[in-house]
Formats: C-alpha cells, sequence, structure tokens
C-alpha cells in the first residue's frame, strides 16, 4: 500500500515570499496552453489565413487567465464551499492555498472569451475551438497540483489494490489518488483525443462540442473514485456535485456537435 508522500505545499521561499507548488503546476498550465498554441497556429496553415497571429495568442492567454482565476475561485466559493466562504470571507483571495472549481473556471473563460471576441471581431466558436486542444494538460497539472496539495482525495479502495493510497491525515484508510485519475483522464486522455480530433479542419463549433462531451464523461466516471464534495445541491440520489455540474456540459456538447455537421461551416 502506497502512503501520500505530504509534500512541503511550498516549493520555493525567499525571506517573505513563498511560491506554491498549486500556483507553480497553474503556471505550467498556461505555459503549455502558449506553446501548443504556437505551434498550432505554426503548423497548421488556415489558421495563418483566417489572421490567427502569435500577438493575439497572447492577447487571448491574458483574458484567459484572468478567467480562469477569477471563474475558478467563484466556482468554489458558490459552489462548493459557500458556508466556509461566507464566514471567512477573507480567505477568497488566498487562491495559493488550492480551491479552484473547473467548472466555475469554464464559465469564466468562456466570459473571457466573449469578450475578447467582441474585441478581436472574431467568432465565439472560433475561439473556443482554437482553445479547447490547448485545456486538457493544463487541468492535469492542475490536478497534479491536487496531488501535491494532499486535497480532494479519492474514495475509500480495496487494500489489495497495488496503487491504494493512505492520505494519513484523513483516516487509516486506503483511498483512491483521484487526482492522478483525473490528471490521467481529463488531462492526457482527453488532450490526445481532442489534439487528433483538430489535427483535420472540422465544422465551427465541433471541436468545442467534443471539449464538452469529452470533459463531461470523464469528469463523471472520476466522480466515483473521488470523495464527492456536497456543494450546495447536496448529495441527491448519490449524484455529485461535479456531476451534476458536468451533466449539462454533455447535453450542450451533442447541441453542438449535431449543429456543426448539420450547418458543415
Amino acid at each position: 500500500m502506497l502512503i501520500h508522500p505530504q509534500f512541503n505545499p511550498v516549493a520555493v521561499s525567499l525571506g517573505p515570499l513563498s511560491v506554491h507548488w498549486y500556483g507553480l503546476m497553474y503556471l505550467v498550465a498556461f505555459l503549455q496552453f502558449w506553446w501548443l498554441g504556437r505551434q498550432r497556429i505554426l503548423t497548421h496553415p488556415e489558421l495563418a489565413t483566417t489572421g490567427w497571429t502569435l500577438r493575439q495568442l497572447d492577447d487571448l492567454l491574458f483574458y484567459g487567465v484572468l478567467g480562469v482565476i477569477v471563474g475558478g475561485r467563484l466556482g468554489q466559493v458558490l459552489f462548493y464551499e459557500p458556508a466556509y466562504y461566507l464566514e471567512h470571507p477573507l480567505q477568497v483571495l488566498a487562491v495559493w492555498r488550492g480551491g479552484m472549481s473547473f467548472h466555475g473556471g469554464f464559465l469564466g473563460v468562456l466570459i473571457a472569451m466573449w469578450l475578447y471576441a467582441r474585441k478581436s471581431k472574431r467568432r465565439w466558436l472560433e475561439l473556443t475551438d482554437f482553445i479547447a486542444p490547448l485545456v486538457p494538460l493544463g487541468l492535469a497539472a492542475g490536478r497534479i497540483g491536487n496531488f501535491i496539495n494532499g486535497e480532494l482525495w479519492g474514495r475509500a479502495a480495496d487494500p489489495a489494490l497495488p496503487w491504494a493510497m493512505l492520505f494519513p491525515w484523513v483516516d487509516d484508510v486506503p483511498r483512491h489518488p483521484s487526482q492522478l485519475y483525473q490528471a490521467g483522464l481529463e488531462g492526457l486522455v482527453l488532450f490526445v483525443c481532442l489534439w487528433l480530433y483538430s489535427s483535420r479542419k472540422r465544422p465551427s463549433g465541433a471541436v468545442s462540442g467534443v471539449f464538452l462531451i469529452g470533459y463531461g464523461v470523464l469528469r463523471w466516471v472520476a466522480e466515483y473514485f473521488r470523495t464527492p464534495d456536497e456543494g450546495i445541491f447536496g448529495l441527491s440520489y448519490s449524484v455529485s456535485m461535479g456531476q451534476w455540474l458536468s451533466l449539462p456540459m454533455v447535453l450542450f456538447g451533442i447541441i453542438f456537435v449535431v449543429a456543426a455537421h448539420h450547418r458543415r461551416v
């Protein structure tokens, strides 16, 4: 049986300044987004013909970072821990300690892309199709940050499972390292699927739809191995908060894909 290494959440300390691993994982996520976006622009001639430039990628990243941080934090506050943050309002600003909701960050990015679409005179779906394949590896980095922080641990596992893990500060029950499951599913698996699917020209909205379906389904599966967050909806019928929030993603994803192939533009 494995035991969680109980990493020091602080990666580097320079006097009063502390750099947390969780923050570094977000930096890794943003850097890989920029690097992958650069590769797509340089290797896909159709993007150049529609006016995509590296300068626009930089602007897109700036808007995306704001959407992720503001939306992710507000999502954690509103969807998962409203009572705690109502009692400790200053903790809302302590993003370096963890506590970022994917679904909140996702909504934040959608709003940021809408704002950038208005500024750049591009279609909103054009932007979401472009960024969708660049997102999953960033999600994997975030889940690794969760693992380092020792948060979002999994449900009880069979002690005979070779990778069952003890989280000593929780209890002495062997558990699934669900953070790593999510890094693999929502990160690596989703990245490979989207990168291959988007390697060919697709109808507008199709890549965005596949992202919504893929993430929603993989998150739904991963939630069965993760200790569920109660959130604002409770645990009705054994459906976790993460699953409730993923369900509309799948439904909208199906609509996007069907509409995209119906339009064929």
